[in-house]
């Protein structure tokens, strides 16, 4: 191998970073990622000696063993958000729960800064929603074919509908 020959293929990284950029569009990416980001000093200051000059400060609080608990369910529920997405409102709403009870259980939630960024993603996490699929090619720009010809169909598949006759009842037989 020489000097002049790329360690990687020509637009091999341009490929991987628009795949990766497809992929994190189809799930909720950052709130993921602030839910993982505010677990980390949550579960790190109960721990942690900080040093100020020649004087050793030592965060040990009597419920470090509950930061540690927080911190790492949090960082489980951010790379939940990223791989499982369709539990997305489960984690979020998890997430903000979390975030609330570090306050009391430590030191303010990671000083503030692991409580903010959990509330942050908790709430980007229940707000997420798939975006709508794109259409085919031979179809209209932006306009599917039943809806251009006034046509609809129908989303009620439980059969009940007054469209039906049904008159929102399930009939017997």
């Amino acid at each position: 191998m020489s000097a002049e020959t790329p360690a990687v293929p020509a637009g091999q990284f341009s490929r991987r970073r628009l795949q990766f950029r497809a992929w994190r569009g189809t799930r909720p990416f950052w709130a993921g990622l602030f839910v993982l980001l505010g677990g980390l000093p949550i579960m790190y200051f109960p721990y942690a000696h900080l040093q100020v000059g020649h004087l050793t400060l030592t965060m040990a609080t009597t419920a470090g063993a509950g930061s540690l608990i927080i911190g790492v369910l949090l960082i489980v529920l951010g790379i939940s958000l990223w791989f499982q997405k369709h539990v997305r409102v489960f984690a979020g709403i998890a997430a903000i729960l979390l975030g609330l009870v570090s306050l009391p259980v430590s030191n303010f939630g990671g000083f503030v800064v692991g409580f903010l960024l959990t509330l942050i993603g908790g709430a980007m996490a229940v707000a997420w929603a798939p975006g709508a699929a794109q259409p085919a090619e031979g179809v209209g720009k932006g306009v599917p074919a039943a809806a251009a010809n006034g046509a609809s169909e129908p989303n009620d598949l439980s059969g009940t509908s007054p469209a039906n006759g049904a008159n929102g009842r399930h009939s017997a037989g």
